[in-house]
């Protein structure tokens, strides 16, 4: 008979462990799975806080990269930027504490969301080369630089060899040694990163120092620093159960429908009545602490009953459609494009949320591979490239769901095209803490949709407009092959000179090409629009 363990001594090894030995025995959940995806990740999290940093302080970016191969599989980063800098007395908690910083607790749109980036990073150093990292940073009023490592066992930062130093520099400039990673120019690799980056930002000059030395830079396209989002509260639309108790018990609003009015943007004291008018069970003068599970339901369910103005587009920071444009000009220079930004929207929680695509044909669009052009997917949150995870991705999920036949595109993969899809919001719901795929959301996927469908109407045109063009063409070239034989025999009979005759048949195809040329264009500028039209009464509606 098997010999029973009593619950006393199962629980001898009952232990708690800090967030920093979860992160250092699962590194593979902050994106460090692969020798490639490893390298980009930290050039991923030192450039996304880069441009924070300098976005908040209200700065031009100017981020400067440079990898050095060290030995097999162990590379060297610096990541060097103009922002405003870290105080020295944060620098610990900003760079070597995980779940620390500026972002978690705010609801506000930045690249950045957890406050685990930046120490991941250090974290990743300090195991695969056990090295710390070096940071130099400058405020404009002090400037210092150190040694960091993180007490994996406490999660407290460790800051060692630190001295003040001259006070001409100004931002932040981090190092750091890796082992286990590979520089390589793919897909996956710091190139396309920062390619997608700038096309992402325009207003971001960035520069890159590859292992073999060879500088490839990346100039802003625009010279404005994007408009500082504010900060927001969440939208009623969205909210559910859990989160309107979760608000309510932490409130110190007095009544129940002050609550609401301090709580949730666009909530007036006429929407509240107009609730209390629907959910009438519930005492909209009692304390928010005292609220139910059932009353907070009865609730939820009645914000869905009322009509309400969308979030304020204010809260919320974008590329903007000259952006991309520009952008998509200067690094792809396609043939054909087409650009759109829809109306914000929410998803649960009431967070709200903006989607912006563009499509690129010809030129440069799609990827080269050895078997010829193919299509590609350009994904971004919050203006980040997303170049990870793609099949398990709401954007990647939206776009392979569209029905690119209707739009003159007979197989996706096999077209000189790309299309942009970038996600702006307070929250991105990522589906992992490494941040390279997009949540499931059905809002977000039937919103991203809708989206790429505008522009693929437009690109629709397009095509079948450049068909048009090229089926006249392709008569007008063989017309024109039988001109002269034609002139000549009618010469024969007539008497007349055949370059007379040549002359004037020549002009009479022309012109009738012409005609039918200028035709086409007609009907297709007619019928871009009727769509245009339809899609103002579409919006107008919503």
């Amino acid at each position: 008979m098997a010999t029973q363990t009593s619950a006393d001594d199962i629980f001898k090894e009952f232990k708690e462990h800090s967030i920093s030995q979860f992160f250092r025995k699962n590194s593979q959940m902050l994106g460090y799975s692969g020798r490639v995806r490893s390298l980009t990740t930290v050039v991923h999290e030192w450039v996304t806080n880069s441009l924070d940093a300098c976005e908040e302080a209200g700065i031009l970016p100017e981020i400067s990269i440079e990898i050095k191969e060290l030995a097999e599989g162990k590379y060297s980063v610096r990541n060097t930027d103009n922002g405003p800098g870290i105080p020295p007395k944060l620098v610990g908690k900003a760079l070597a504490t995980v779940l620390a910083g500026t972002k978690f607790h705010r609801y506000m749109q930045q690249r950045g969301q957890q406050g685990i980036g930046a120490a991941g990073c250090t974290m990743f150093a300090q195991i695969t080369s056990g090295k710390p990292i070096r940071v130099k940073s400058g405020t404009g009023k002090q400037a210092f630089e150190c040694d960091l490592t993180i007490d994996i066992k406490s999660n407290k930062p460790l800051v060692t060899n630190s001295q003040e130093i001259g006070n001409s520099f100004k931002g932040l400039s981090v190092y750091g040694e890796f082992g286990d990673v590979k520089y390589e120019n793919s897909d996956h690799g710091i190139y396309e990163y920062l390619r997608r980056t700038a096309l992402s930002n325009p207003h971001c000059s960035i520069k890159l120092t590859e292992p073999d030395g060879k500088e490839v830079a990346f100039p802003r396209s625009i010279s404005d620093v994007p408009k500082r989002p504010k900060l927001t509260k969440p939208h009623p639309l969205g909210i559910g159960t859990s989160d309107l108790l979760d608000f309510a018990h932490s409130s110190a609003s007095r009544k129940v429908s002050s609550f609401m009015v301090d709580t949730f943007t666009r909530v007036s004291q006429n929407k509240v009545d107009e609730l209390r008018a629907i959910v009438k069970d519930v005492d909209f003068e009692k304390e928010p602490k005292l609220l139910t599970w059932a009353e907070a339901e009865r609730l939820v369910n009645g914000f869905k009953q009322l009509k309400w103005i969308a979030p304020d587009l204010d809260t919320l920071s974008t590329i903007g459609e000259e952006q991309i444009k520009a952008t998509i000009k200067n690094i792809l220079n396609p043939a054909f494009m087409s650009v759109v930004e829809r109306k914000p929207k929410v998803f649960r929680g009431g967070i709200p949320f903006v989607v912006e695509s563009g499509i690129a044909y010809g030129g440069s669009a799609g990827r080269e591979t050895t078997e010829g052009v193919k299509g590609t997917i350009l994904r971004f949150g919050n203006k980040v490239p997303l170049l990870f995870d793609g099949s398990v991705c709401a954007i990647s999920q939206a776009v392979n769901s569209i029905d690119w036949k209707r739009y003159g595109i007979k197989d996706f993969d096999q077209e000189p095209i790309s299309v942009m899809v970038n996600v702006s919001s307070v929250y991105i719901p990522y589906s992992g803490v490494g941040k390279q795929a997009i949540a499931q959301e059905p809002e977000i996927i039937e919103e991203i949709k809708l989206s790429v469908m505008d522009c693929a109407r437009s690109l629709q045109r397009h095509i079948s407009n450049q068909k048009n063009i090229n089926m006249q063409a392709t008569k007008y070239n063989t017309i024109m092959r039988y001109v002269s034989q034609l002139a000549l025999n009618l010469s024969e009979i007539t008497s007349e000179k055949k370059e007379s005759i040549e002359k004037g048949l020549k002009e009479v195809v022309e012109k009738r090409y012409r005609k039918l040329v200028d035709e086409e264009q007609k009907s297709a500028d007619a019928a871009a629009a009727a769509s245009d039209e339809a899609q103002q009464e579409e919006a107008a509606e919503e």
